[in-house]
């Protein structure tokens, strides 16, 4: 009886030691990223679109910028990606153009005669004869 408790003693240590709890979870299961990624129509990451990062690491939409003209004018521009539409105010007017095409590094937007095409750091307005390149400002 004694010799039985001896050898059980230690196969039932050695059981708690090796069974205690692991608080790190399932290896196997990825967290969810906590970053917005917007994806283009052809499902790659749309290089058009811009992040902003605070000093924790935690990335948000960067939704508003400025852009300039060629001839100087300063024109604010604001993305809704939610809705998919662009807002570009300039001399007291707002013009908001419905998204159109994605292709991940080019997006266009439409609505009736006016275009825009965003490329990068520029932005094409076409409106029927009239084309307006502007640029993207550090402001």
């Amino acid at each position: 009886m004694k010799k039985g408790l001896i050898m059980a003693i230690p196969a039932i240590a050695l059981l708690v030691v090796n069974c205690k709890k692991n608080d790190g979870g399932n290896k196997n299961v990825l967290k969810a990223d906590d970053s917005t990624t917007i994806l283009a129509d052809n499902g790659k990451v749309d290089s058009t679109i811009n992040y902003n990062t605070d000093i924790n690491g935690k990335k948000s939409l960067k939704t508003d910028y400025v852009y300039k003209a060629t001839d100087g004018t300063l024109v604010k521009v604001v993305f809704n990606y939610k809705e998919n539409t662009v807002s570009i105010r300039s001399n007291n007017k707002t013009f908001i153009l419905n998204k159109v095409e994605s292709k991940g590094n080019e997006t266009t937007y439409e609505k009736m005669d006016m275009k825009a095409t965003v490329k990068k750091d520029s932005l094409i307005l076409d409106q029927g004869n009239n084309i307006i390149e502007l640029a993207k400002t550090k402001i």
